[in-house]
C-alpha cells in the first residue's frame, strides 16, 4: 500500500525547494542541517552567523540566510504544477526508505508517474550505452521476467541496455522507474522522448535535478547512487572496464546492495565488466530465478505477500482462457497456502485444500510449476516462486 502523501502548504513547498536549490549546499550538508535545526523553514530562519558556526562556507551561509534561492524556488513550484510534477521532501512518507539508507541521500525528489512505484521492490537493470543484440536480449528477458514477479525494474532511460530494459517492463506491463541525470523536462537522450512519456503514463520519472537542468556529464555518476540506493540488487548485464554500469555496482556494494552480473563473449570489450565483477565475487545471473531466489529477505517477503494478494497470474494463465472456472479456483487456493521462505509438504498442503482431490490437486501442482510460480523440493515438499 502507497504511503499517505504528507499535506504541505505552498510555503512549505517553497522552503524545500530553496533548500535543494541553495548555492553551496549538497545531500549531505542538507541533512545535517537538517537533522539539526528540523526543517528547512527552521534553517532559513538562523543568521549566516550561526550557519557560519554550525561549519558552513561564509558565502554559502550569507546565501541561505538572504534566501537567494526563493526566486528560483518559486520559478519551479510553478514548472512543477504545470507539468503535473510532485516534489518528494525527504520527510514525505512516500520518499522511500531505502533512500534515506544511503550516505548522501537526495533533499528531495522531482517524480512524475506512478508514485506508489517508490514503494516496491526494484531492481535495476543497467549496462553498456553500445549493448550488443545479445546484451539488449539479456536485458529484455530478464525485465520482463522481473516483472512478471512482481519487481519494478529501475534504470536510467540511457541508450542500450537502459532502454531495452524499460521498453521490456512496459511490455509486460510492469512498473518501471527511470532515473534522470537532468531534469524532469529535459529528455536525454533526445530519441527516447516517446520512450518517456510512457513511462511517465505507466511507470515513473524521478530526478534529484530542478526542471531546466541539462544533462551535463558530470551529474550521471550521481544520479547512479539513486538508481542503486532504490534497488534491492543491481543487475550488470554489459560494459566496459570503466563504464557508468561499473561505477553503480561499486556504489551498489557500498550502499549494502547486491550486485547481479551476466557473462558475456570474453572477446567482447562490453563483456569487460560484468566478467571482472563476476570474478571478483558479484553473483553470476544465467536467469531471472538467480536473482529472484537471492534477494534480501524483506523483498522476498514483500513480493510473496503482494503475489498472494491477487494471484493475478495464476487467473490470468492457468491452462489458458478455456481454463474451468473451479481449477483457477484450486490454483489460487494453492498459491495463498505455499511459501516463499518455507517448504510445504504435500500431504499439510492437501490438508488445507477444499474439497480438492489429490489427483487435482497435483495437476494444478504441475501446472503452476511449468508456468513458473511453484517448485518442488526434494520430499515431495513445495515452495512459492514469484
Amino acid at each position: 500500500m502507497a504511503a499517505a502523501a504528507a499535506i504541505r502548504t505552498e510555503e512549505q513547498i517553497l522552503h524545500w525547494l530553496a533548500l535543494a536549490l541553495a548555492p553551496g549546499l549538497g545531500p549531505r550538508k542538507c541533512r545535517e542541517l537538517l537533522e539539526h535545526y528540523g526543517s528547512p523553514e527552521a534553517i532559513f530562519r538562523a543568521s549566516a552567523s550561526e550557519l557560519t558556526a554550525f561549519g558552513l562556507h561564509s558565502a554559502t551561509a550569507r546565501n541561505i540566510a538572504s534566501g537567494v534561492s526563493f526566486e528560483e524556488a518559486a520559478g519551479q513550484h510553478e514548472r512543477l504544477k504545470k507539468s503535473g510534477a510532485t516534489l518528494i521532501p525527504a520527510d514525505d512518507p512516500r520518499y522511500p526508505a531505502r533512500l534515506l539508507e544511503i550516505y548522501d541521500p537526495p533533499v528531495a525528489l522531482f517524480a512524475k508517474g506512478r508514485l506508489e512505484l517508490l514503494g516496491t521492490v526494484m531492481v535495476a537493470v543497467i549496462g553498456s550505452r553500445r549493448a550488443t543484440p545479445y546484451g539488449k536480449a539479456v536485458s529484455q528477458k530478464l525485465a520482463g521476467e522481473l516483472c512478471g514477479a512482481g519487481v519494478t525494474v529501475i534504470s536510467g532511460m540511457a541508450r542500450g541496455i537502459d532502454t531495452a530494459a524499460h521498453e521490456a517492463a512496459l511490455q509486460a506491463e510492469g512498473g518501471t522507474v527511470a532515473v534522470f541525470g537532468c531534469g524532469l523536462d529535459v529528455i536525454y537522450p533526445t530519441e527516447n522522448r516517446k520512450l518517456a512519456a510512457r513511462i511517465a503514463a505507466d511507470g515513473l520519472l524521478v530526478s534529484e535535478y530542478a526542471f531546466g537542468m541539462p544533462a551535463c556529464p558530470q551529474n550521471f555518476p550521481v544520479r547512479n547512487r539513486i538508481i542503486s540506493g532504490l534497488a534491492s540488487g543491481v543487475v550488470v548485464v554489459e560494459g566496459a572496464q570503466y563504464s557508468g554500469s561499473s561505477v553503480t555496482a561499486r556504489l551498489a556494494l557500498d550502499q549494502g546492495r547486491e550486485v547481479y552480473a551476466v557473462p558475456g563473449n570474453i572477446t567482447s570489450t562490453t563483456s569487460y565488466g560484468p566478467n571482472m565483477l563476476i570474478r571478483q565475487g558479484a553473483r553470476l545471473v544465467i536467469q531471472c530465478s538467480d536473482i529472484l531466489d537471492d534477494l534480501p529477505e524483506e523483498a522476498r517477503v514483500q513480493l510473496a505477500a503482494t503475489r498472494k494478494k491477487g494471484a493475478g497470474p495464476v487467473q490470468q494463465t492457468l491452462g489458458g482462457a478455456e481454463a474451468p472456472a473451479a481449477t483457477k479456483e484450486l490454483a489460487k487456493q494453492i498459491v495463498k497456502q505455499l511459501h516463499a521462505d518455507a517448504p510445504t509438504p504435500l500431504d499439510e498442503l492437501l490438508e488445507s485444500l477444499n474439497g480438492a482431490s489429490a489427483s487435482e490437486a497435483i495437476a494444478v501442482l504441475f501446472e503452476l510449476e511449468l508456468m513458473g510460480l511453484v517448485r518442488q523440493l526434494p520430499g515431495k515438499s513445495y515452495i512459492l516462486v514469484w
